[in-house]
C-alpha cells in the first residue's frame, strides 16, 4: 500500500498513543508499504507550534530525522496538486485537509487518517 499520513497520525505514532487506530499502526509499521508525510503537514505542525496550539514531545527540528529513521518520504507540492485542489469539492474546508485529499488523488494514495470528513472525496481512508 501507498499511504499519505495526516499530521495528527503521525503526531499520535510518534507518542504511541492509543488514539492511532490498531490498522493505521499497522500500516505505518509495516516494511510492505511506502509511506508518506506532506510537507503541507509539516507546515500545518509549523503553524500550529508558532500559534501555541500544538506542542511536541520533541523539538520541531527533530522531525525531518524521526520521518528518515521511520523510513516516511516528504511528498512536496507539486503543481499538479494544485491543480487537483482547485477541482476539489468544498466537503472539507480545511486547506491543510485538502492539499492531502488533492495529493491523494495525484499520486493514487491511500490516506491515515481519524478524519472521516476525508470520505466524501475519491480516495481510501485508512483507520478502523
Amino acid at each position: 500500500m501507498r499511504a499519505l499520513i495526516d499530521a495528527h497520525a503521525l503526531l499520535w505514532h510518534i507518542e504511541g498513543s492509543s488514539k492511532l487506530s490498531v490498522k493505521a499502526r499497522e500500516v505505518i509499521d509495516s516494511n510492505a508499504n511506502s509511506i508518506f508525510f506532506s510537507i503541507a503537514s509539516i507546515w500545518e505542525i509549523a503553524i500550529k507550534l508558532g500559534l501555541g496550539k500544538l506542542a511536541l514531545e520533541n523539538p520541531f527540528s527533530a522531525l525531518e530525522e524521526l520521518l528518515t529513521e521511520l523510513e516516511i518520504e516528504i511528498l512536496q507540492i507539486s503543481f499538479k496538486d494544485a491543480e487537483q485542489y482547485l477541482t476539489l469539492p468544498l466537503h472539507h474546508r480545511d486547506p491543510f485537509d485538502r492539499m492531502l485529499i488533492a495529493q491523494a488523488i495525484t499520486h493514487s494514495l491511500a490516506v491515515v487518517s481519524v478524519d472521516t470528513a476525508f470520505d466524501a472525496y475519491p480516495i481510501q481512508r485508512v483507520w478502523a
